[in-house]
Parts: C-alpha cells; structure tokens; sequence
C-alpha cells in the first residue's frame, strides 16, 4: 500500500504541475509575460512559449541561440542594450530595460526586461565564476507595446488639453468673453483672465471679494444686477441681464452676464457659474445702427459704389446701383440676361461664366468689367459678390459694385507710366532694385537690373548669389566688403566702381547705391544700379587730354626756364661788357709809349671789380639750381624779393589769365635768410599756384603778418583745382605729388629751406576754391644781428 501510496501521490503531483505549468502559460498569454534562461557560458537562451509569441515566433522545444536573439533586437537599440547588460554584471547590478523588437512580420513591438535576483551576480551568489560573473541569468519580458501606446496617447491627450485651455483663454481674450464662478458658501468669486481685462484689472492680482465686484457696478445698475442673481438663486431660472461696470479708470463699458446655479443633492445652491461679455462696442454700434444706415447710403453716393443682394426671395439693388447702371429704379432689377446686356461686348462671355458657375457651384467672385449705360458711355465697374451660409444651407448671394472708372484709368496711366520707366531705366542703363542682403531675399529687380548683370529678364527669376558671381573676381571682395560693413553698420552705401563680366565675355563697369531704412529689417536696402562704362571711357579719354595738356605745360615751363636763362644772361652781359672795355682801354694804356701804368693799373681794377659782380651772380644762379652750396644769410626785404619774384613770373601769369595781388604789410619787419633761397622758395610756391590755376584763370594773392611769438608768416593763395584733406599732410613728403609730371621735390626742398631757417611750412585748404600755402619765419632787426 505505501507503494501505491506514493504512486498515487506522485501522480498528483505531476498532475498539479502540470496543471501549475498550464496556469503560468496562460497567465503569461493574458498579461503578455514570458519568462527566459541565458546561459551565459553556452550562449543558449531557453524561452516560455509566451516569449516566442511575444517575439512573433511560434513556440518551439528546442531553445534559441543568442545570435538569433541579438538580431530580433531593433538595430537603434541593439548596441546600448547589450552594452548595458554587460556594465550590469561587470558592476554586479541586475540587467533590465525596455527595448524595441521587430518580429518577422516587420512589426516592431516595445517590451521590457526584468532579471531575477536569483540568477544575478548578487553577493552570495554561488552561480558565478572567479570574476564573479554569472554563468546564468534568468528573468522575464512583457510587451509593452500598448502600455506605451496608451502613455503616449496620454501625452497627446494632455498636451491638447493644454492646447485646447490656451485656444479657450485666446477665444475669451478675442471675443472679450470671460467666465466667472461665485461660491455661495464661501460668498467668494473666481474670475478668468478676461473677466479681469473687462473688469479693468490685472489678473495676476488673485482672487477678488463680492464686494469689490459691487463697488464696480455702476451704481445706478447695482441693486438690479444683484435682484437678478436673488431671483436666479431662488427661482433656479439663469441669470440674464445686462448691466454697466466703471473700472478703476473711470472709464464705463457695458457687459452682458450669464449666469446658471449648481446645486447639491440637497438642492441647496453652491455655485453660480457664468459668463461675462464685454459689449460695450455692440450696444454703441447699436445705438448708432441706423445714422449708420445713413451715412451707407450717402457714403454708397459719394463713393459710387452699390450694394446688391439675390436670394429666392428677389433681387434687391441700392439706388446708387442703378445710378452706376445708368438704370430707373421704378423698373426695378434687371434679370441675369437683362444685366448681361450692359456688359461690354468683350467682358460678356466671361462675366456669363462667372454668373453661371456663382448660381451652381454656390461660389463668390471679385472682378473688374466694363459695362456699356444706355446713354453709350462706357464705365468700369468691381462686382463682389459673397455666398451667404445659414446652418450650412446656402442662402443666396450678397455683394458690392463700385463705379472704378477713375481708378481703373489711374491705374492703366500707371501702367504706362511702369513702362515709360522701365524705357528710361533701358535707355540711361540704370536698374533699381529692393532686396535683403542677410535673408537673401529679392523683393524687386527692375528689366534693366537683369540686363546690367548679363541676365535676360525674361528668364525669370534668380538667385541673388548669381549677381554676386557676375563681380569680377578682383572687386568681389571690396564689393562684399562694403555690403557686410554698411549692413553692419545699418547705414547707407555708394560702391561708385567695381566690373560685372556678361556670359558674352563683356566686361562693363557699374555704380551701385543702396539706402537702409533704421526702422526696416536687418539687411534690407533699396536702391539703384547705373552702367558707368561709357563715362569710364570718358574719363580715359579725359585723362589723355590731361596728358596732352601736361606735356604742353612742361614746354610752356622749359620755355619760361628759357626766358628765365635769357634774364639772368642780360643780368651779367653788363660786367662783362664792361670788364671788356677796361680791357681794351688797359691794353691801350699798356701801347703808349712809355707806357701809362696807373691808367692801366686802374682799368685792371675795373676788370676785377666787374668780373667779381659777374661771378656773384653766377653764384646765385648755381646756389638757385644745384645743392650743397653754403647759404650767405643776410638781413633780406621780404617785400623786395615778393616783387623782383612778381616781375619775373608777371609774364607766365598774364599768359594764363592770373592776376597777381601782393597785400605785403609796410611794417612788415626784414628777416636774417639766404636772398636765392627766400627767392627759391617765393619761385617754387608762386609756380605752383600758377599751375594749379591753368586753363581757368583766377588769383594768385600773396600775403603776411607778424606774429606775436615774433615770426613773418607769409601765406601764397590761389583759386584753383586745391587740394584734398590727404594731400594736405603728405603733399611736403618727398617724391608725392599731385602733378601728373611732377618730380615730388619742388615742395620737400622749399620744406627744406624754411626748416633751416628756423621756420615751418603748411598747406590748407580754401573754402571756396583753390589752396593757401604758408610759411613762417624768425624776424630779425639789424640790433639783433
């Protein structure tokens, strides 16, 4: 018997367990569990059939391979999950997590893994190696695909509802609706946000007592807005009325509050939850509804524009529509195919279109026609016509004709006027345009500004960056350069020259001038485009001319150095013509017989006398024209050597109409200089004047003063082509020049000389025309010296 016994029991047993296993299996089915074993050592994974259905596998004895497993794992999320395990039992931590599958079917499915405590690398463990890493995991996976389909639709759920609070506060705030509600108990009211925008408050200020919404009622309308929240509460009918409220401003507005009563199941009132609406602006447009009326109809007169209306009842028109269709309105209005009369010849067979599919397609239209009256003139009219909807039904049309005839012609001038424009743009080769350089938007460009670029306009649109590639690679960089600096800047900008190349190889020259608005965006400019190259050629052509013009003043010069050479030359044929007579009279003198000494001694001394006036001159001329000879400082008249210089260059200037005006002061004292350095440096200033006034004529003025520091300042003015700023501080530098010709040496060496003579040398520009030279220098008396 105790073998039966024990048969019997083992037999329950078994039966139990499979009736346990059974169970478990369909546990796992219903909740979408299935539990796993990993053999960590072998790579074998042995799976609950519940696991196979979770993979979309049909479940199977034998067990997995850990590739198999590794594959079935969404590819983004492969990596990190195994990657994760791995940090767990280095670290000794239970693996889990969700991650996502993808079945055979290509359904990707969320599931989350959990790990039993009973196979982890846990202290205490005895399922580990010596690393103390487990040699089996075992653990369970759920799909969690509708769990996290349902959070997900949660947060849709949730963030609409954010929405749809933000939508409903956006609506109150536009349609000046607020709602309120007023505990009964507590005798305490809360308001929306809009409430306290019609209230005049600020709704950040909290909650607000009964009896502060009192004090805002307009005192005439407060005893009969609280009689109607009495009868609401007594009788149970809402709260209708509407009423005046003075904000803090004093300002009054009108607003129509709606209010219902909740109650408890023992029916004692709790709440009263309502609306308020601010129609203040309503109830004037009321009031002022039928002066309005009105003024439609007279603004219908003076705008010549008519009102109509078409719908199963009749066609209804204004009496300034028939005044516009030159129509009686004791006939009434005309049928479709009466109106269609009046329309132009050319505009009739598209307006019977538009009638046709307005009638069955229930649609409106906005367009301009022409329409013959019956007295023959001829007026361009705008028809709008707009469906009218109730409850989705249509209803029939509504709509508008207004008399454009005088704007319709303006705007036909105006076309003319853009053509005329755009002729003149072609014909002065000046394009305009308005774009913003930062967003590289183009909000305008003009025919001629394509044409400019190389483009045909009739290409259409194109991107701003292929203007840009038209610059000649040698400007591009100053053209950006400008661009990014004015944009920078926010200021206004004139590239006066850079080259554009056309497709064809051309290569022209272009002036570009862009305005900023401050008030505008960042970057958008309005300007205009000018093709330069013929006043380019110009220019060259000008230049030649200059040359041509400089060289004949280099001859006009040599040729003063000629008649400055003959001077000097008459100068010294005096001494030596007189050195020759003594030296005849002495060789007479030395013929006698005996011969007369003294007489011929004296001639000799007239020959020596006359010979050294010579070579004093001679001197002079060498000191005037080369370097390195000694000054001989003396005590110099200024006013002298202004008129032996005026004398000398009279003739020069006379030849190109200049006037010489000397304002010299008579007290003016002497100074201690070389004489032929003074007069080289009154030579240098003097022609420079000249020159800079040539082909013009004008006025070359010498002047001086003393100084209180005890200084001559002599000042040389003309009125010629000037001198720029720049020129001003560099025109003393050696080797610069202004001068197409010149040599950059005339005014470093006049520098020279007033320097060592302890004085300075400046230029300025005159206000009207032309440049003042000036230069200081020490004075000096005959005690000093």
């Amino acid at each position: 018997m105790a073998k039966e016994d024990v048969e019997k029991t083992l037999a329950e047993l078994s039966r139990d367990l499979r009736e346990s296993k059974a169970r478990l299996e369909e546990a796992q089915r219903v909740a979408h569990v299935g539990h796993w074993e990993w053999d960590l050592e072998t790579d074998v994974v042995v799976w609950s059939d519940e696991t196979y259905r979770i993979f979309g596998l049909s479940p199977q004895e034998r067990p997995m391979d850990l590739a198999t497993v590794r594959s079935m794992v969404h590819p983004d999320d492969r990596e990190p999950l195994y990657r994760g395990v791995d940090q767990d039992l280095v670290a000794g931590e239970r693996p889990s997590g969700e991650f996502r599958i993808v079945r055979p079917s290509g359904e990707v499915r969320t599931v989350s893994s959990l790990t039993s405590e009973r196979w982890s690398s846990l202290p205490g463990d005895t399922k580990r190696d010596a690393s103390g890493r487990p040699y089996k995991l075992f653990g369970t996976i759920q799909d969690i695909t509708d769990r996290k389909r349902t959070e997900e639709a949660f947060q849709e759920i949730s963030r609409k509802l954010q929405e749809s609070n933000a939508r409903l506060e956006e609506a109150q705030r536009i349609a000046n609706v607020g709602h309120y509600s007023w505990n009964l108990i507590e005798n305490r009211v809360t308001w929306s946000d809009e409430v306290y925008r019609i209230y005049g408050l600020d709704p950040r200020q909290g909650a607000i007592d009964l009896a502060k919404v009192g004090e805002m009622i307009h005192p005439e309308d407060r005893e009969l807005v609280f009689a109607a929240a009495e009868k609401a509460l007594q009788s149970g009918t809402p709260a209708d009325i509407e009423h005046r409220l003075v904000r803090p401003n004093g300002e009054i507005r009108t607003i129509h509050s709606v209010g219902t009563v909740k109650r408890d199941a023992s029916g004692r009132a709790y709440e009263m939850f309502g609306t308020a609406q601010d129609i203040t602006e309503r109830r004037r447009s009321e009031e002022a509804l039928k002066q309005s009326q009105f003024y439609l109809s007279e603004g219908q007169r003076l705008a010549h524009m008519g009102s109509w209306a078409f719908n199963d009842a009749g066609h209804f028109w204004s009496d300034e529509l028939f005044k516009i269709y030159g129509l009686d309105p004791q006939n009434g209005a005309p049928t479709v195919e009466q109106y269609l009369a009046l329309i132009h010849p050319q505009d009739r067979a598209s307006m019977a279109e538009t009638i046709k599919r307005m009638q069955e397609e229930h649609r409106g239209f906005d367009q301009i026609e022409r329409i013959i009256r019956p007295d023959g003139q001829v007026r361009y009219i705008r028809v709008v016509a707009v469906p009218l909807m109730e409850q989705g039904l249509f209803k029939g049309f509504i709509g508008t004709t207004m008399d454009v005839t005088e704007q319709e012609l303006l705007t036909q001038e105006l076309r003319r006027e853009q053509a005329y424009l755009a002729e003149a743009q072609s014909l002065t080769h000046i394009g305009s345009w308005a774009t913003n350089f930062y967003t590289k938007q183009m909000f305008h460009l003009s025919d001629e500004t394509f044409r400019l670029h190389g483009f045909d306009p009739r290409n259409g649109p194109i991107p701003l960056e292929h203007f840009f590639e038209t610059i000649h690679p040698e400007d591009r960089a100053g053209v950006t350069a400008t661009l990014e600096q004015a944009i920078h800047t926010r200021t206004d900008y004139d590239i006066r020259e850079f080259r554009v190349c056309h497709p064809d190889g051309t290569l022209r020259f272009l002036r570009t001038i862009g305005h900023h608005n401050p008030s505008s965006e960042m970057g958008y400019y309005v300007g205009i485009t000018m093709d330069i190259t013929e006043r380019k050629q110009a220019e060259q052509e000008r230049e030649k001319l200059r040359q041509l013009e400089a060289n004949l003043g280099h001859i006009n010069r040599v040729n003063m150095m000629g008649e400055l050479a003959a001077a000097l030359a008459h100068e010294i044929r005096q001494p030596i013509a007189a050195s020759i007579t003594s030296a005849n009279a002495c060789l007479r003198w030395l013929a006698r017989n005996p011969p007369d000494l003294e007489r011929a001694r004296a001639a000799a001394a007239r020959i020596e006398q006359d010979g050294n006036r010579a070579a004093d001159v001679i001197n002079r001329l060498r000191s005037f024209y080369m370097k390195g000879v000694p000054p001989e400082r003396e005590m110099v008249d200024i006013k002298e050597i202004v008129r032996e210089m005026t004398a000398l260059l009279r003739k020069e200037a006379v030849r190109h109409s200049i006037k010489i005006y000397s304002e010299l002061g008579e007290d003016m004292p002497n100074v201690l200089a070389d004489r032929v350095q003074l007069q080289q440096v009154f030579m240098n200033l003097m022609l420079n004047a000249i020159e800079a006034m040539k082909g013009t004529g004008g006025k070359l003025t010498i002047s001086s003063r003393s100084t209180p520091q005890g200084h001559v300042t002599v000042s040389i003015g003309d009125t010629g082509v000037g001198l720029s700023v720049e020129d001003t501080e560099r025109i003393f530098d050696a080797f610069h020049t202004t001068k197409p010709q010149g040599t950059g040496m005339g005014l470093a060496i006049t520098r020279s000389i007033v320097d060592a003579h302890g004085g300075r040398v400046w230029a300025t520009v005159n206000q009207e025309a032309g440049a003042t030279f000036h230069f200081t220098l020490p004075a000096k008396t005959e005690a000093e010296t």
